[in-house]
């Protein structure tokens, strides 16, 4: 368990970073990363600091599949979560 905390603070910390570079290369009109990568860092793990960092940043907040993506996967992750500790603990 204490890894898997250690995992998600890790990933979360890349999420959050990654959107702000992001945001960051957008103002200056230079190459991006791409949107696949920052919803693979959502999915794996980074998806409440992805979140977070869209509002601080008003990253990406304009674009539908973001603004309901993310959120979703959020969703989604709880519910495991919930799931998977109430069966298996």
């Amino acid at each position: 368990m204490k890894y898997l905390i250690y995992y998600l603070l890790f990933i979360n910390i890349i999420a959050f970073i990654a959107v702000f570079i992001d945001k960051q290369k957008a103002k200056k009109n230079r190459y991006r990363i791409s949107e696949k990568v920052l919803f693979i860092l959502a999915v794996i793990g980074g998806s409440v600091c992805a979140y977070i960092s869209m509002l601080i940043f008003r990253h990406k907040t304009k674009k539908w599949y973001f603004k309901i993506g993310i959120p979703l996967i959020i969703i989604v992750q709880f519910i495991c979560a919930y799931y998977l500790i109430k069966n298996y603990s």
